[in-house]
């Protein structure tokens, strides 16, 4: 957990200097105040005493009081802003970490658990570090003080003293090998609670569909009453804790002053005066030392889950970037891709999902892919944009192997419209506007130009606010036609060299994707299109389709060069459109 601490800069770093000091002024002022009671104690047992003494020395304590209280004020403000800071940027540094992350990463740790990990795990390394910190510099400094103080006034208090530590030493530890594993489990059953919440709100449309209602409530109570019953059981165990701690602590006074009254009464009249004051002192001390104790045992009741957290957190920052990043930002050519020989399989698969692919296209040139559910269509053209790697051979853009380039030069390249269209909270301005395009800010006509060209003008003219209407998070307040229209506008306003429709016109009716198409073949002249489609209709005047079977290439050609000589292109094109307007396209 200490290697997160990276996270803080110069300044916490200092507040967290500045705070130790004000914990030892704090000490020594608490530790002054034992001493300050001796002296009115003897001050009042002996006669002829002046009694502007003891005002003196009980105006000192007053002192030492306030001066305690200043700095533990101070303390906390120092504590607050540093475990603000760490929060903010561990908060930070995580999200940025996970958005670097390869998909297949991002699929093992799962949404909901790095939804936990930012929010749940920081929480709790957060509450360790501005309670904690206080306790924890100041237990021991007060423990180690205190003990040199009464070291010397008596072997028995001394003994009984140890003894007490002993005790409670033997209880904490106990209780973290307890827990300690226990807390691990209490994470992972937040994760299980945040999962099953997250599907249920994603899916409602089908559960309201299906009356499946009692289902979910049944999942939702099953993972409810796991994290609920360890929790129970934790902190059963950590009750056990707080009566055992006050019992030492009162019967170590109690053992104190009852030691203390046999040796007064034991000792000499010189002695006995000497000996109340130190038996005072001494049980003063003691408690100091306990409270020490119970300080630290508060902080161990925080640690454990605050241990586990930090190591989930570091397992997200600690893994390494599977896609590493290249130095180049230029390619030798213009608008091309070019698969050679390649081979794909995800990390975890036996079988390779994408055999042997090898093809070029040009620019200006529109690329098709069609084939059957399940035959790598998407799983190709995820292979450009680098989403993940590939297992043999290799991908060319613009002459340059994808793995050479800077992430950040490749995306600039590429327009990319993903299966299921995205959209973003916000409005449809912000959405079309998205991101960065390598070429400066894009303008509103840049803007305006692309939602025209995506046939979306239509409907977004009859919007309230036309381009600052609102999109609500996932673009709930637009139907799936919309929503790909918009996206298509999106990649278009970016201007890239290549354009990546990944089944992107699954939504349109037929006269809305034809008038699309027209309009983009106009506008994209100069730049390179891959279209992912399982429509006939969409892909029959591209310059090549790729058919696709099992991942591999068992076609390429033209429509009517395939539709002569592709088997499974036949069967696809005759199971959609008739024989004769085949022909006739």
């Amino acid at each position: 957990m200490l290697k997160l601490l990276k996270n803080l800069g110069k300044k916490e770093w200092l507040f967290m200097f500045l705070a130790i000091v004000f914990i030892i002024i704090q000490v020594w002022l608490d530790l002054k105040l034992p001493d300050y009671m001796s002296e009115i104690t003897i001050l009042v047992q002996t006669e002829g005493s002046n009694f502007n003494e003891i005002l003196k020395n009980g105006g000192f304590m007053l002192l030492c009081a306030f001066g305690s209280l200043l700095s533990s004020i101070f303390v906390g403000y120092f504590a607050s802003y540093i475990a603000a800071m760490f929060s903010k940027n561990t908060r930070r540094a995580l999200f940025k970490k996970v958005t670097s992350l390869a998909m297949q990463d991002v699929k093992n740790f799962q949404t909901s658990s790095l939804i936990t990990r930012t929010t749940n795990d920081i929480t709790q390394i957060e509450m360790l570090i501005a309670m904690g910190m206080q306790m924890l510099i100041k237990a021991p400094i007060t423990a180690i003080w205190a003990v040199t103080k009464i070291l010397n006034k008596s072997f028995v208090w001394s003994s009984l003293t140890a003894v007490a530590v002993l005790i409670l030493l033997s209880v904490v530890i106990s209780l973290m090998i307890i827990v300690l594993p226990r807390f691990k489990r209490v994470q992972k059953l937040i994760d299980r609670l945040n999962h099953v919440t997250r599907e249920h709100l994603l899916g409602i449309r089908v559960v309201r569909a299906f009356n499946a209602e009692v289902y979910q409530e049944e999942k939702f109570a099953k993972a409810n009453e796991d994290l609920t019953n360890l929790q129970l059981s934790n902190q059963k165990l950590f009750a056990i804790l707080s009566p055992i701690m006050y019992l030492v602590m009162n019967g170590l006074a109690l053992l104190i002053y009852f030691v203390g009254a046999h040796l007064i009464m034991r000792a000499s009249f010189a002695d006995k005066l000497t000996l109340f004051g130190d038996m005072i002192v001494f049980s003063s001390y003691a408690m100091q030392v306990i409270m020490s104790f119970l300080m630290l045992a508060m902080i161990f009741m925080m640690l454990p889950r605050a241990q586990v957290s930090g190591k989930r957190i570091l397992e997200v920052l600690e893994t390494k970037d599977e896609l590493l990043d290249g130095e180049k930002t230029k390619g030798t050519e213009i608008g091309t891709v070019e698969f050679k020989s390649v081979s794909f399989k995800y990390p975890d698969a036996e079988e390779y999902l994408l055999s042997d692919i090898s093809f070029k296209a040009n620019r200006g040139e529109t690329v098709a892919f069609i084939g059957s559910t399940g035959s790598g269509k998407s799983t190709l053209i995820n292979l450009i944009p680098r989403f993940y790697d590939v297992t043999k051979g290799s991908v060319l853009v613009d002459g340059i192997d994808v793995k050479e380039y800077q992430k950040e030069s490749l995306n600039n390249k590429i327009g990319y419209i993903s299966q299921k269209a995205v959209m973003f909270h916000g409005t449809i301005e912000s959405n079309v506007k998205f991101g960065n395009n390598g070429k400066g800010k894009i303008t509103d006509q840049k803007m305006k130009e692309a939602i025209e060209v995506a046939q979306a003008k239509e409907f977004v003219s009859k919007m309230d606010e036309t381009y600052h209407s609102s999109v609500s998070q996932g673009g709930t307040n637009l139907s799936g036609g919309q929503k790909q229209r918009l996206s298509i506008a999106r990649a278009i306003a970016k201007d890239p060299e290549i354009y990546i429709f990944d089944d992107s016109f699954s939504a349109l009716d037929y006269k809305t994707d034809a008038t699309l198409r027209k309009a983009l073949k106009k506008y994209t002249k100069n730049a390179t299109c891959f279209i992912v489609a399982q429509r006939i209709g969409t892909i029959l005047n591209a310059d090549k389709i790729i058919v696709l079977e099992h991942g591999k290439i068992v076609g390429m050609g033209t429509h009517k060069e395939l539709l002569s000589s592709c088997k499974v292109y036949q069967e696809i094109a005759y199971s959609q459109v008739s024989k004769e307007e085949l022909e006739n396209a």
